[in-house]
């Protein structure tokens, strides 16, 4: 099976990055962008006998070696066969 894990800093913490993305955006011209968060993207290949499995591995996966939990949260996107 993949999953699809995305990381990103929790709302209360000072993205730096990601504000100076958006100050960037908005001095070529994208005037929309109101706001820019960056983070990360993990693309996981399990060995899982069946999904219930899976989705408890990618999880535990996450919140031990993926992301920070003081700082940082994780939403699964997805989990499909492979």
């Amino acid at each position: 099976m993949k999953a699809h894990v995305v990381v990103t800093l929790k709302p209360e913490v000072l993205d730096p990055q990601g504000k100076a993305i958006g100050q960037a955006a908005g001095s070529l011209g994208y005037d929309g962008v109101a706001d820019v968060r960056q983070g990360k993207f993990f693309e996981v290949e399990l060995d899982a006998a069946d999904r219930g499995t899976a989705e408890r591995l990618v999880d535990e996966l996450a919140e031990k070696l993926l992301s920070n939990p003081v700082i940082e949260t994780y939403r699964i996107l997805a989990i499909t066969p492979s």
